[in-house]
């Protein structure tokens, strides 16, 4: 069993900044990567930022200059830093794990409400 538990979310006003951080544990053999995706409604669940265990990094277009996701491979953690947020980051977000040879797990997903 894998457990992935997500803190930071909350309410901010535009412009502000949050920090989301996600820890995994149980039976875990090797992470080769860690993400945030969310997902507003009406919409379809979307690739935020992912990191691998080298250190590789992809963005959406839309939080590039903006975001910037970390990972602690010690600790089994990632982190996304997000700066400049706008109503349009309004969603919830989920921290997802590639888990070899397991597969996917997710969390529980944490609430990001941007508004004045």
């Amino acid at each position: 069993q894998v457990q992935l538990v997500e803190s930071g979310g909350g309410l901010v006003q535009p412009g502000g900044s949050l920090r989301l951080s996600c820890a995994a544990s149980g039976s875990i053999f090797y992470i080769y990567a860690m993400g945030w995706y969310r997902q507003a409604p009406g919409k379809q669940r979307e690739l935020v930022a992912r990191i691998t265990s080298g250190g590789s990094t992809n963005y959406a277009d839309s939080v590039k200059g903006r975001f910037t996701i970390s990972r602690d491979n010690a600790k089994n953690t990632v982190y996304l830093q997000m700066n400049s947020l706008k109503p349009e980051d309004t969603a919830v977000y989920y921290c997802n794990a590639d888990i070899r040879p397991v597969g996917d797990y997710w969390g529980q997903g944490t609430q990001v409400t941007v508004s004045s």
